[in-house]
């Protein structure tokens, strides 16, 4: 019998080219700003492809699903350490915010494994009507964190340009403007990741205590 090779499924190399480019993106980031801009869209877009890829070939990894998850965290992460030398001034705020997207999606992600097969006893965020909207509706998922990502690509390319304007104003300051509430919702929505994370920690925490007084 074959062993399949989990590292050569189609999603996961689309998820290797989404590292590279996220890597050339990083290179240049301080010196060509074009470059860099196109190679960290590509990365952020490809992502969208990489998990249609995995539902046509029925190639759904963990693997993927880890690579995919720690390649959107790092890059933001490695996007907004760009910006804090880009805008001193607001550095405690992009600090705060790669904080908030790496804590509240690092808990949320280690508890889930922990959790293993879904229970009542567990809080379910999907019972919410606008919670079951963001993780079963793939087109409101999308443009949230498409909504997310362009702020700080935006935010990134106005340090250099203002880009092609619209009826006197800067292309990449609309996009920015506009897409500043989607990129406030989605960390809100990653603080509530945060919380509902450390209650089912708790509960995973109050039953594992549960089990070894019986065993006394």
């Amino acid at each position: 019998m074959t062993t399949e090779n989990i590292f050569l499924f189609v999603p996961n190399i689309i998820g290797y080219a989404r590292v590279l480019l996220a890597m050339i993106s990083f290179y240049y980031m301080p010196t060509n700003y074009m470059v860099a801009s196109i190679c960290y869209v590509t990365s952020a877009l490809l992502d969208a492809f990489d998990g249609h890829a995995a539902r046509y070939f029925n190639q759904s990894t963990k693997f993927g699903a880890m690579l995919d998850q720690l390649t959107d965290r790092c890059g933001t992460m490695g996007l907004c350490a760009v910006l804090a030398h880009l805008y001193p001034q607001h550095m405690f705020w992009l600090i705060m915010s790669m904080v908030v997207d790496v804590a509240c999606h690092w808990i949320y992600l280690h508890t889930s494994v922990l959790q293993g097969k879904a229970s009542h006893k567990f809080i379910d965020m999907s019972e919410n009507p606008i919670m079951n909207v963001y993780y079963t509706n793939r087109t409101v998922l999308f443009w949230m964190c498409a909504g997310n990502e362009a702020f700080y690509a935006a935010l990134y390319l106005l340090h250099f340009t203002e880009g092609p304007l619209i009826i006197g104003i800067s292309i990449f300051r609309i996009i920015l403007y506009l897409s500043a509430p989607v990129a406030l919702v989605k960390s809100a929505i990653s603080v509530l990741h945060l919380i509902v994370a450390s209650k089912n920690l708790a509960i995973i925490d109050v039953n594992e205590r549960k089990a070894a007084e019986t065993k006394l």
